[in-house]
C-alpha cells in the first residue's frame, strides 16, 4: 500500500496586495491635500480703525437689525430728498412706515430710539435703552450712491452730536460702522 501523501498548500500572499492598496490611498490623499493646499486662498481680513466698528462682529442683534434698517431707508431718504428738495423730517418718514423711525413694537423691543434730524444732513436715534442698542447717528451725503455713513455711540443719556465731522464724533466716543465683505460672507467661485 501506498502512504497516504499530503500537500501543504499555502494561501496566496494578500500582505503584498494590501500594501500595493495602502500606498495608493496614501498617494491619492497627498495629492488631494497638495492640490487643495496649492489653490487655496489666504484670508485677508481688513483691519479697522480704533473708531470703526464691524457690522457683522461687533454688533447685537438690535444694533445689527437698527442698522440694516437705516441702510435700506437711507434709499427712501434719498428719493424723497430728490423730490422735496430737503430731507424729509423723521416724522415723515414714521408716517411712511420706514423702519427705524417708525414706532412700533420692532422699534421698541430695539431701543426705543427717539429720532431727530440735525441741520439737514443728519439723522440721530437716541437710545432710551442704550443696553439694548446704543444710540446712531446717519449722516446723509450729498452723493446718490455715496456709501452709507452710520455711528453708533453706547454711553448712557447722550445727546446729539454738535458737530458732525469724523474727528469730533470719534472725539465724542462715536464709532463708525463698516460693513466689510470677505470670504466668510460671501463665495467667490472663479471658473
Amino acid at each position: 500500500m501506498n502512504d497516504p501523501t499530503t500537500q501543504v498548500i499555502r494561501p496566496a500572499g494578500a500582505g503584498h496586495e494590501t500594501l500595493y492598496v495602502l500606498l495608493l490611498c496614501l498617494i491619492i490623499v497627498l495629492v488631494a491635500g497638495s492640490v487643495v493646499a496649492w489653490h487655496g486662498e489666504a484670508e485677508d481680513t481688513g483691519h479697522l480703525a480704533t473708531n470703526q466698528l464691524d457690522a457683522r462682529r461687533d454688533l447685537s442683534a438690535a444694533e445689527q437689525g437698527i442698522y440694516a434698517d437705516l441702510r435700506v431707508t437711507l434709499d427712501e431718504i434719498r428719493l424723497l430728498r430728490e423730490e422735496q428738495q430737503a430731507l424729509p423730517s423723521p416724522q415723515t418718514l414714521a408716517d411712511e412706515g420706514f423702519a427705524p423711525f417708525a414706532q412700533d413694537a420692532s422699534s421698541v423691543s430695539r431701543g426705543g430710539h427717539a429720532w431727530q434730524q440735525l441741520e439737514d444732513r443728519a439723522y440721530f436715534g437716541a437710545s432710551s435703552n442704550s443696553s439694548v442698542a446704543g444710540s446712531f447717528l446717519m449722516r446723509i451725503g450729498e452723493a446718490s450712491d455715496a456709501a452709507p455713513d452710520i455711528w453708533l455711540n453706547r454711553s448712557k443719556g447722550l445727546a446729539a452730536p454738535a458737530v458732525l465731522d469724523d474727528s469730533a464724533l470719534s472725539a465724542a466716543g462715536w464709532q463708525q460702522i463698516v460693513a466689510q465683505f470677505d470670504a466668510g460672507v460671501t463665495r467667490q467661485h472663479r471658473h
